[in-house]
């Protein structure tokens, strides 16, 4: 069955955001909903999953309240499995920074639209920088755009202190998943003391869905914070897999190797899996597979969260 994806977030002043918590929940159960919602003060940030109806019944009781009347989602559609339950937690920030007094409120960075994404990096004197951890980096980026090698966002600030310090002069343009991250990014930058700082629009979700494949720059697929992995063009499902021993992205190279095993582990940590959990995983890996047999949903133990700061 096919189930619509949305995803969409807005920095705004929401002292009530506890209350939202229960409302929200309320809502979410009421509609079938499964996802991720992040609320704080300064907003929320979500990820979302359901049938169509639930979606739109779900975002009109949302948007009831003028913060979040004009609020931008972006929706796809997909065959697979996206999430297990609605999660909504309540955070000091909805993407963390861990940098106090950055607003993205007050003060942001030059959109660009992704129409207008390809004519940005033909610029020769722009430096590209993409915002996301490594894992994201490691399934595609555009193509010249500096990797900051980052396991979660808190570790932006100091990327920036050591590898960008000496370019305050120059244009830089930046770009994340769906946006937000390059809000707080950019925002850090001009608070930093950098002149020039842009970023891409509803980030590369928003110029996958509206870019020809013959006119992109875009090199591989995007990793999405859920079990749909990644999307290429048109937001299309993508052909990466989730390893569950390390919740690592994984390619076709990957899954070709005898360190491959489904559900258990790939390359990168089967070496350092213990055999108590290398049991644990396959056990899990068994009872997964049932319940896709008999067509059921399967409700286990929670596996443990895609490693950084969902985007």
């Amino acid at each position: 069955m096919e189930r619509t994806i949305i995803t969409f977030y807005r920095f705004t002043h929401l002292p009530d955001c506890e209350q939202w918590k229960v409302r929200l929940d309320q809502l979410g159960q009421s509609e079938g909903i499964l996802g991720t919602i992040i609320l704080g003060q300064e907003g929320i940030n979500a990820t979302l999953s359901g049938t169509e109806d639930g979606i739109s019944a779900f975002m009109k009781r949302l948007r009831c309240d003028d913060r979040f009347a004009d609020m931008p989602a972006r929706t796809s559609l997909t065959s697979r499995e996206t999430f297990y339950r609605l999660r909504i937690t309540v955070r000091d920030e909805i993407v963390t920074l861990g940098v106090p007094g950055i607003d993205p409120t007050e003060r942001v960075g030059e959109y660009v639209e992704p129409e207008d994404w390809n004519e940005l990096l033909a610029d020769p004197d722009i430096l590209l920088v993409d915002t996301r951890n490594d894992y994201e980096v490691e399934l595609g980026t555009f193509k010249g755009a500096l990797n900051p090698r980052t396991e979660t966002f808190c570790q932006w600030p100091q990327f920036v202190k050591d590898s960008l310090a000496k370019s305050t002069k120059r244009k830089v343009a930046m770009f994340c998943t769906g946006g937000i991250r390059c809000e707080k990014a950019s925002s850090h930058l001009l608070a930093k003391g950098f002149d020039e700082v842009y970023h891409l629009k509803g980030g590369i979700l928003n110029y996958l869905e509206k870019t020809d494949p013959e006119e992109s720059q875009w090199e591989g697929e995007c990793f999405v914070f859920h079990h749909q992995v990644s999307v290429g063009h048109g937001l299309e499902d993508g052909q990466a897999l989730l390893c569950f021993g390390c919740r690592w992205p994984l390619k076709e190279e990957d899954l070709a190797s005898p360190d491959y095993e489904q559900g258990v582990s790939c390359p990168r940590c089967n070496s350092g899996l213990t055999d108590e959990k290398r049991e644990s995983l396959r056990e899990r890996n068994r009872q997964v597979e049932l319940a896709r047999r008999r067509k059921e949903p399967h409700i286990g133990k929670e596996m443990p969260s895609i490693p950084g700061d969902r985007d």
